[in-house]
């Protein structure tokens, strides 16, 4: 599993016009589902966002986890995130999990992140979403819980 996390002065998504999902300061996810991972990828990803320690300290360090700052978090599903990009001009989906699973993937990954942060917000899995954020630094960073061969 992979999630592209950026730390946000606020973030909403929105579908059809209408907002969805909306945070302030915090952590928007955007989480993509490989071919053949897990539960154990999703707890363990899961793991990684919520403690990657990207707030700064006092002495302006990052060094604190969302929840040592108690922000919010935005999970959206990206399917294009696991995409296969090593080659060509055009990014080929064989390596991305099938949608169902995909769905139910990332149905788990956001019930362990509602166990440590139940205010946690979500977009909507296969629709047409519209992302809003305003990046704060910006930080942006890339983290992979692999499937195991």
């Amino acid at each position: 599993m992979i999630a592209l996390i950026q730390r946000v002065s606020e973030a909403r998504v929105a579908v059809g016009g209408e907002t969805v999902a909306a945070i302030g300061r915090g952590i928007l996810a955007l989480v993509g589902v490989e071919r053949g991972d897990g539960e154990a990828q999703a707890a363990r990803l899961a793991e990684r966002v919520l403690g990657y320690r990207i707030f700064d300290d006092a002495a302006g360090r990052m060094n604190l986890s969302l929840l040592d700052t108690g922000g919010e978090l935005l999970a959206v599903p990206q399917f294009t995130l696991a995409a296969d990009t090593r080659s060509g001009m055009r990014p080929g989906f064989s390596t991305a999990a099938d949608p169902q699973e995909g769905n139910r993937l990332f149905g788990v990954v956001m019930g362990h992140f509602r166990e440590k942060l139940p205010a946690t917000k979500s977009g909507i899995f296969g629709a047409d979403m519209k992302v809003h954020l305003v990046n704060d630094g910006p930080v942006s960073f890339w983290l992979q819980a692999p499937a195991r061969p």
